[in-house]
């Protein structure tokens, strides 16, 4: 399988995944700020965007996942970039730590953390309030985006500023949402607990939005439990998908958690 990717910037390679759901144009908000000091490569996960299905092939969901990054990794020649994620992408950044492919590590609002099956639960009934919405109003889906009030509808469990979002980018992000309906379904049944051990040499930095409501901010206090040497960052008046709400706050965590500038 060749993922879809594309790249900008000079510097340290970092690579950027994004959430189940979503594309690489998640972070379309911070690359401009980024890019002046790194060589950022944004990837559609497998499944999603336009890179091709999702194939488990008898494997766990993660390890497919982690089987096709790391793939292209190679395919680039990045032995160690820095890796960061958001939502599954932070978990798979976390376990592409785990494996020794990343020199540095920065999850915002990872997976992976629930404190217990109702949780677990509750995002799924989340995902699946969203996926019967998305099918059924894709006609509406032009007027739904260009109205604020249409984007908080849709984006309500994932950021707490829609009116930062621009029309042009919520219909996309509309219709990649039900496109990758298949691949979301394997990922959100599939997913475990984070239960991995990143080595020493490997500094993780997590932030996580304060106003998160998929994945709750009192996560982080399991992730801090299992991962005692992360650094942990607070994104204040931000979501579960944080870089439309804030981009300097998240560009600044991701240049600091992949070295400094």
């Amino acid at each position: 399988m060749v993922l879809v990717y594309e790249r900008h910037g000079t510097g340290p390679a970092l690579v950027l995944l994004h959430g189940v759901g979503h594309r690489r144009q998640a972070w379309d908000a911070v690359v401009s700020r980024l890019a002046p000091h790194r060589d950022v490569i944004l990837i559609d996960l497998p499944g999603h965007g336009e890179s091709p299905p999702l194939k488990l092939a008898g494997r766990p969901v993660l390890d497919a996942l982690l089987a096709e990054v790391t793939g292209l990794l190679d395919e680039l020649a990045l032995e160690r970039p820095h890796v960061a994620g958001n939502s599954l992408g932070g978990r798979l950044a976390l376990e592409l730590g785990v494996t020794g492919r990343a020199a540095t590590v920065t999850a915002l609002s990872p997976a992976g953390f629930w404190r217990s099956y109702g949780e677990v639960r509750y995002d799924r009934a989340v995902f699946k309030i969203m996926d019967f919405a998305g099918a059924r109003t894709q006609w509406l889906a032009p007027a739904i985006s260009r109205s604020t009030a249409g984007r908080a509808m849709v984006y309500g469990a994932m950021v707490s500023r829609p009116s930062r979002i621009s029309p042009e980018q919520a219909l996309a992000d509309m219709a990649a949402f039900v496109a990758a309906r298949e691949a979301r379904d394997l990922v959100i049944s599939g997913m475990t607990n984070f239960s991995g051990s990143v080595p020493a040499g490997v500094p993780v930095m997590i932030g996580w939005g304060a106003r998160d409501r998929l994945l709750f901010p009192g996560q982080a206090r399991l992730a801090k439990a299992l991962l005692p040497e992360a650094r942990l960052v607070r994104l204040p008046r931000c979501g579960h998908v944080p870089m439309t709400d804030n981009p300097a706050l998240v560009a600044d965590v991701l240049l600091r958690g992949s070295g400094r500038v």
